[in-house]
């Protein structure tokens, strides 16, 4: 998943203290359904371009633009 995502995720879900597993786990995905799908797909396309440019630079480093 895009860093970016993660990083959503995070700041949702972990914003107030979850004092077990189940609470995390159901923080995060109420986070999650709060995403705009937009922003997802988004995401996703831009995702695909970066896997494109990664085999084009057969694994090696490259930029990503």
């Amino acid at each position: 998943m895009d860093y970016s995502v993660w990083a959503i995720l995070e700041r949702e879900a972990c914003s107030t203290w979850n004092p077990n597993l189940d609470s995390l786990k159901e923080a995060l995905l109420k986070s999650w359904d709060e995403i705009d799908e937009t922003y997802l797909r988004a995401t996703c396309e831009a995702f695909v371009g970066r896997l494109k440019n990664c085999v084009k630079a057969k694994g090696d480093h490259f930029e990503n633009r």
